[in-house]
């Protein structure tokens, strides 16, 4: 079976990565245009073309896929690159780009995609970030025949995952590419013999996972300490929460909600209670949040003991509940 693959990150090269293990031909990738990154902001080529090159399988990177779009010309060599790998479907994961009705209708068998929620909960760009912050108990991952919608496609395989209490996107991330990988090399076996069975997308409970904005790093130490929490959580490893502390944006990297700790009344949103080696120990609403691994800008994410060798924190400080763009 001959597949065109479309994907760009570390999620998407894990699939790739399994999908050219089983043995299938992998006629072209599509992947992102390359993006300054790191510090140098040099140009950066995705994981999947990494990967793609390393093995010498043929890349393109448009810009759009719209042939009546801003980069028609980019369309045009997409389309005749698609055209000219004769491939018999099409596996899409965290792509990034809108495909036309055009790219769905070229491969036999279509387009399949590998999502990372239970559908139709949490359709859209970040469902991993979006559950964890929710509070799910369970997330997992559907392959789904694409269609025009926003993953509004039939559904061909879901398997589920627990969220554990201390899961963060990034280690989050890593189990659910794994078992999509796994998932995609099924779906085309089933694929092959005629196996798969379509099935609609339920009517009800429909979500949407917005793509995540930097400016929702900063806590606002108004809102109850299980949210804070969940948030620190879903915004690991990017963007990173963050709140301002006599100046300066610190991210917070890993905390635990302390149990059956209640902050004294006269303690204000945000204060500093305690500073230790276990953590800094911030109030909020309804309880108390242990930070125990923080970063300072221009540093390195550090355990709070040795955090606090570098950066001196005191009871009686106040991190803001300012919303700021966290820096870069």
């Amino acid at each position: 079976m001959r597949v065109i693959f479309a994907g760009t990150p570390e999620f998407a090269r894990v699939a790739l990565e399994q999908l050219h293990t089983a043995g299938f031909e992998i006629a072209l990738v599509l992947t992102q245009p390359d993006r300054p990154a790191g510090r140098g902001m040099k140009l950066q080529a995705s994981a999947v073309k990494q990967w793609a090159e390393a093995h010498h399988i043929p890349v393109a990177q448009p810009r759009s896929l719209r042939l009546d779009g801003k980069y028609p010309e980019d369309a045009a060599a997409a389309r005749a690159a698609i055209e000219a790998a004769h491939a018999d479907v099409a596996v899409v994961a965290a792509y990034g780009l809108i495909l036309p009705q055009w790219v769905l209708d070229t491969p036999r068998l279509g387009c399949l995609n590998i999502h990372g929620s239970i559908l139709p909960r949490w359709r859209g760009a970040a469902p991993i970030h979006r559950a964890i912050e929710a509070g799910d108990s369970e997330t997992g991952v559907t392959i789904m025949q694409m269609d025009a919608g926003l993953d509004t496609g039939d559904m061909l395989l879901l398997e589920t995952l627990p969220i554990g209490p201390h899961d963060s996107t990034d280690t989050l991330h890593d189990q659910l590419a794994e078992l999509g990988g796994r998932m995609i090399v099924q779906a085309l076996e089933s694929a092959q013999s005629g196996g798969l069975q379509p099935l609609p997308q339920p009517t009800e409970g429909i979500s949407y996972a917005h793509k995540i904005d930097k400016r929702e790093a900063a806590l606002d130490w108004t809102q109850p300490v299980a949210t804070l929490e969940r948030r620190i959580r879903a915004f690991n490893p990017f963007p990173i929460a963050c709140s301002a502390l006599s100046g300066e944006t610190i991210k917070f990297w890993r905390a635990e909600v302390l149990p059956e700790i209640r902050p004294a009344s006269s303690a204000a949103a945000g204060e500093v209670l305690a500073a230790s080696a276990e953590g800094v120990d911030i109030a909020a609403v309804d309880g108390v949040l242990r930070v125990s691994r923080l970063q300072k800008a221009g540093g390195k994410p550090l355990d709070a003991g040795d955090f606090l060798r570098g950066f001196e924190i005191q009871p009686g400080q106040r991190f803001s509940s300012a919303p700021a763009v966290p820096p870069a």
